[in-house]
């Protein structure tokens, strides 16, 4: 079954293609970011934007569900989203070989990195958890750099070093001088996504982004029915108010619609350049954490955010 191109919103084709023009006669050289400009950092912008709501919309599903039940339900959700918007424009399945990449972001960003980091929010505060997270841009240029052979400057490792330097020493320090529980399972939703990152920019150069996370989440339908109906027959669940808004939101803002809006920045500005906008994302997720949780971070929160987000700018203005 073949896509008319014309069922297809022209934004998404050309978003989607942002990553595939070159100037007549030119290629790019190996390793270097797609030409995207403004447009590419924008929707990386609002991807980080909706990202920084995930960790306040979890605590919140917490509420009524257990920490099964919210992934589970999370990804029952967001895939039939996902499917029903594929069914919709007559998409066709992607081809073979895209299919080891779509389960590394499903394994990654669907699976992985929900499932460790409501588990660690079960000990762990929002605030804390946003900071620890905030080595996630690090981690998915390291990656991306083994993987699709980009080559970020001396100045951009420099750049990106130091903020992860200034996060690591952050959550050490109120952790009392010593990783928890909670930072462990963090540590590993970092690597998890990381590689799901890296993997779904590399084919948002080959596919509009918003298919890369929708076939992602639709090839987990299958598991997470079936996790849906264990974890709800197994843990206790307590509706409200709280507990649907976080689940709506995780299921369609972050899951869904974020991920389509960073799939397609990654793709126009390169993913080791679009990683690091998610720098921001602890200071965003501190002022929803005050604002929608009533928590109080510590006087030194918004020190290491202001240092992020001037590496922020230098490994903005740094050449791949």
């Amino acid at each position: 079954m073949r896509v008319d191109d014309s069922a297809i919103p022209s934004s998404a084709i050309a978003v989607s293609a942002a990553g595939q023009r070159r100037a007549p006669g030119r290629r790019a050289a190996p390793g270097t970011a797609p030409r995207g400009g403004a447009t590419g950092t924008v929707l990386a912008g609002l991807g980080v934007a909706a990202f920084s709501l995930t960790f306040p919309g979890t605590v919140w599903a917490l509420e009524g569900l257990g920490p099964w039940s919210v992934v589970s339900v999370r990804m029952v959700l967001a895939g039939l989203i996902a499917g029903g918007c594929l069914l919709a424009l007559r998409v066709r399945p992607p081809a073979r070989r895209q299919w080891p990449g779509l389960l590394a972001v499903a394994a990654g960003t669907v699976v992985g990195f929900p499932l460790l980091t409501t588990l660690a929010l079960r000990t762990s505060t929002t605030s804390h958890a946003a900071v620890v997270v905030g080595l996630l841009p690090l981690t998915t240029a390291a990656y991306s750099a083994l993987r699709t052979g980009e080559r970020p400057s001396r100045t951009f490792w420099a750049a990106a070093l130091t903020g992860a330097a200034v996060v690591v020493v952050f959550a050490v320090w109120q952790s009392g001088g010593a990783p928890t529980t909670g930072d462990l399972y963090l540590f590993g939703a970092l690597l998890v996504c990381a590689a799901g990152y890296a993997e779904g920019g590399r084919l948002a150069r080959e596919m509009p982004g918003w298919q890369v996370i929708g076939w992602a989440l639709v090839g987990c339908l299958p598991v997470s029915l079936a996790g849906a109906a264990i974890a709800l027959s197994a843990e206790s669940v307590r509706l409200s108010g709280h507990t649907v808004a976080g689940l709506v939101w995780l299921a369609a803002g972050s899951q869904f619609l974020g991920m389509v809006v960073w799939y397609r920045g990654m793709a126009a500005i390169g993913v080791a350049r679009a990683s690091q906008l998610q720098l921001a994302q602890p200071l965003l997720t501190l002022v929803w954490s005050v604002l929608l949780l009533g928590e109080r971070p510590a006087v030194a929160a918004p020190l290491a955010a202001v240092a992020v987000l001037v590496c922020i700018a230098v490994t903005q203005r740094a050449r791949t």
